[in-house]
């Protein structure tokens, strides 16, 4: 079993910290490519701590603080892209789940993600944001609008399609959204079901896969499809690493078939 490449992600207490120094962050780099793996991408766990579009200056700040050290820690890494959370209004499962007015998120997300195009811009990586269970910029259209008007190689999306299963269907938002997405993430939905026990292995849910991967192909998408998903072992939960090693081959060879 192989799998490509890995994405790391970014927390407080993680193994990828933003108090590491550069040489640190080296050695993640080195322990992948020991293991034949790539680092296309740095995911983020500290922004659902800090949400950028707070009502709380001094936590927008913090946030943006963190998004620059990802930016700098995906460059040492060798990454082009990394995922960020653009900004949440009002998530029950945060950390601080203040209410937020969409509004006002909007505006402060534009002003923040505007700034920090010039960081991207600085380090050659692009920022991708993800739809992620937020509550906000919620519509293909709107997130496209989001991203025509800040008009920027260096930001764009970071798709997940089993995420959008909840409202929407994936290969339309793909087909919208084109040439801004930067990076896909893979995961599974079970729509009559809800919450996190929502999320199952690939193919076992509700995410067409076969539309998706046609989808991508229209908009020319020839990049990593990222496995994300939550261990549905509650024993030995890295065994979902494996469980989901044929599925993964499998959607390989369908975007290679069509």
């Amino acid at each position: 079993m192989k799998y490509d490449g890995v994405e790391p992600v970014l927390s407080k207490e993680g193994y990828l910290n933003p108090s590491m120094r550069e040489g640190e962050v080296l050695e993640i780099k080195k322990m992948a490519n020991a293991n034949g793996l790539e680092i296309p991408s740095v995911g983020v766990w500290s922004l659902w701590d800090n949400n950028p579009v707070s009502n709380d200056l001094s936590i927008r700040k913090k946030a943006e603080d963190i998004i620059e050290r990802q930016l700098e820690f995906a460059s040492i890494l060798g990454a082009d892209t990394i995922l960020v959370i653009p900004g949440y209004t009002n998530c029950s499962f945060a950390k601080n789940p203040e209410k937020v007015s969409y509004d006002l998120a909007y505006d402060r997300a534009y002003e923040l993600f505007f700034k920090l195009e010039k960081v991207a811009r600085k380090y050659k990586v692009s920022i991708g944001i993800e739809n992620v269970w937020n509550k906000f910029l919620l519509s293909p259209l709107e997130i496209k609008q989001f991203l025509d008007d800040i008009n920027s190689e260096y930001v764009g999306a970071y798709f997940d399609v089993g995420n959008i299963m909840y409202i929407g269907d994936p290969s339309d938002y793909i087909e919208i959204l084109g040439g801004h997405i930067k990076k896909i993430h893979i995961s599974d939905y079970r729509v009559e079901q809800t919450g996190l026990g929502a999320f199952v292995d690939i193919f076992a849910g509700d995410v067409d896969f076969l539309e998706v991967i046609k989808a991508l192909k229209k908009i020319g998408y020839d990049d990593y499809l990222t496995l994300e998903m939550l261990p549905n072992y509650k024993r030995l939960p890295e065994l979902s690493i494996y469980s989901n090693k044929p599925a993964m081959d499998r959607l390989k060879s369908m975007y290679e078939k069509i």
